[in-house]
């Protein structure tokens, strides 16, 4: 028959109170040091998709920008007339200070030459509409000059446009491209 008494005293196998704090202590410091290294790591992958989608709407932009005519006072359909001729001064370039978009241009889709796009900052895209909301937190920035030296012209004769895409991580793109006068 089996009584408690006849069975030897068995030791108790288990961690101390002392042991499970060190252990405690120890993965936390492990886990501590393991993610310093996972985040960076997982930041840069998050920028290189932001910086796709900034080259993305950089580009748009960019082809909305330059599909536009040269000036105001250049001929829309472009060839015939061009701002700045004759050279008797009855058709003149708009002067730089006067970049921005004419009057009664009060949106994007109304605008009819580049330097109607100057200080542009708008996430709306060529109809007026926002964007969508997967570029909320991303920032544009257009700027438009007379820059013909660059390439070898006289300067009226060329506008640069810069566009300038920040992401939400703060990494600004810059996108550039000129306009000539003919």
């Amino acid at each position: 028959m089996y009584s408690p008494s006849s069975t030897p005293n068995r030791i108790q196998q288990g961690f101390t109170l002392i042991e499970l704090i060190v252990g405690i202590v120890v993965l936390s410091i492990s886990l501590a040091i393991v993610s310093t290294l996972i985040a960076p790591a997982e930041e840069k992958s998050a920028d290189n998709v932001l910086q796709i989608k900034a080259s993305e709407l950089g580009q748009s932009m960019m082809n909305d920008i330059t599909s536009r005519a040269f000036d105001h006072n250049s001929d829309m359909s472009g060839g015939l007339v061009r701002c700045g001729e004759p050279a008797d001064g009855s058709n003149d370039c708009t002067a730089e200070a006067d970049f921005g978009p004419e009057t009664g241009e009060t949106s994007r889709s109304q605008y009819n030459d580049v330097d109607d796009f100057d200080e542009f900052e708008d996430l709306v895209n060529s109809t007026g509409a926002d964007l969508d909301g997967g570029y909320s937190e991303f920032n544009i920035h257009v700027s438009v000059i007379y820059a013909g030296a660059d390439l070898g012209l006289a300067n009226d004769l060329a506008k640069r446009i810069t566009v300038t895409v920040t992401t939400p991580l703060g990494t600004a793109i810059e996108f550039t491209s000129h306009k000539a006068n003919f």
